[in-house]
C-alpha cells in the first residue's frame, strides 16, 4: 500500500530530547501511519540533522517514508524520501528540480485553491490545506473551509492532505470531504497510546489495525 492510497500522516513535535523523541515516534509508527514528517522549529541545526537521522533510520525499519518539514537542503543531505514547503519555504518548482522524480513533494495551500493549482503546476506530489480546526501547535494560524478540501479532491487529481487540529472526532467529515493524509500531531502523541492512537485513524479508510510486536522503544542513535 502507498502513502497515496491514504491514511494517518503523522508529524513530530518539537522536541530538544531526541531519545524522547525517538521513542514517541517509534511507539506511533507501531500504528502504522502511511507517511511522517520531521519538523522542528526549536532545535539548532546540528541537532535537526542527528534528529532527522536517527528518524529516517528508524522509518526505514518500519517501512515508513519520511519527509523534511520546509528544509529542503537537510532532506537532501540526509537522503529523506521528500519535502513539505510552506509559503516562505522556497519555490516548489526549484523544490522539485532538486528532488527529482523519485521523492515527495507537498506544498502548504492554506486556505488557498490557486496555491493548490500552482504547486500541482510545479509538479507537487500533494498540497496541504489548513488549519482545518483550532490548533495548538499553530494557534494564529489561518482557517481552511471543509468546502475547499471538497473541491480540490474533485479538481487537483492529487492526494489532499489536512492539518490543523485534527482528532478521531472530526476527522471523519474530512475523509468524507475527499481528504486522503490526515496530518496530525498532538492527537496522536499526546495520547497514553500513540501507537494505538495511530492504529485507530485506519479505521477511517476501512482498514484494520495493524498487528504489532512488542518493542522495546530505542535509546540510542542520536
Amino acid at each position: 500500500m502507498s502513502w497515496r492510497d491514504g491514511g494517518l500522516y503523522l508529524v513530530t513535535r518539537d522536541r530538544a530530547e531526541s531519545e524522547a523523541l525517538l521513542g514517541e515516534v517509534a511507539a506511533a509508527l507501531d500504528g502504522a501511519p502511511v507517511l511522517l514528517q520531521y519538523r522542528s522549529k526549536s532545535v539548532d541545526r546540528a541537532l535537526r540533522r542527528r534528529q532527522a537521522a536517527s528518524l529516517l533510520a528508524l522509518c526505514r525499519e518500519r517501512g515508513v517514508p519520511m519527509v523534511v518539514n520546509d528544509d529542503l537542503e537537510l532532506a537532501l543531505e540526509i537522503g529523506a524520501d521528500g519535502v513539505h514547503i510552506g509559503g516562505d519555504d522556497g519555490d516548489p518548482v526549484q523544490a522539485r528540480a532538486a528532488l527529482g522524480a523519485g521523492r515527495i513533494l507537498g506544498v502548504t495551500c492554506y486556505d488557498r485553491f490557486d496555491r493548490a493549482l500552482a504547486a500541482r503546476r510545479a509538479g507537487a506530489d500533494y498540497v496541504a490545506f489548513g488549519a482545518m480546526y483550532p490548533s495548538p501547535t499553530k494557534p494564529d494560524t489561518v482557517r481552511a473551509p471543509i468546502a475547499l478540501v471538497r473541491r480540490a479532491s474533485e479538481a487537483l487529481s492529487l492526494p489532499v492532505a489536512v492539518i490543523g487540529g485534527i482528532t478521531l472526532d472530526n476527522a471523519p467529515a474530512l475523509v468524507a470531504a475527499g481528504a486522503s493524509l490526515l496530518a496530525v500531531i498532538s492527537d496522536v502523541f499526546a495520547h497514553p497510546s500513540p501507537a494505538d492512537r495511530a492504529a485507530a485513524y485506519r479505521s477511517l479508510f476501512g482498514r484494520p489495525g495493524p498487528r504489532r510486536e512488542s518493542r522495546t522503544s530505542p535509546q540510542e542513535g542520536f
